[in-house]
C-alpha cells in the first residue's frame, strides 16, 4: 500500500497555495455561499470579528470563518 505525502499532487500541476491568514468581505461571502451583505451584518451584530488593514478595508481572519462554520 503506497505511503500518502504531503504534495500528492502530480509534478506536472502548479502547487497549491498556501492557507490565508485572512480574506475581504466579498472573499469571505464567496466561501460561506451568501450575499456580501450578511457577511457584513455578521461583523455589524458583533458575530463575526473583523479587522481593518491598509485604507481602512475590512479583513475577515480565517480563524473566524472557521468557527462560524464550526458553531
Amino acid at each position: 500500500m503506497p505511503t500518502e505525502t504531503l504534495d500528492s499532487s502530480p509534478p506536472s500541476q502548479a502547487p497549491a497555495e498556501p492557507e490565508r491568514l485572512a480574506y475581504s468581505i466579498h472573499e469571505a461571502a464567496d466561501l460561506l455561499g451568501v450575499d456580501y451583505f450578511s457577511v457584513y451584518r455578521l461583523i455589524q451584530r458583533g458575530k463575526l470579528r473583523a479587522c481593518r488593514a491598509l485604507r481602512g478595508k475590512l479583513l475577515v481572519p480565517r480563524t473566524e470563518l472557521l468557527r462560524l462554520l464550526k458553531g
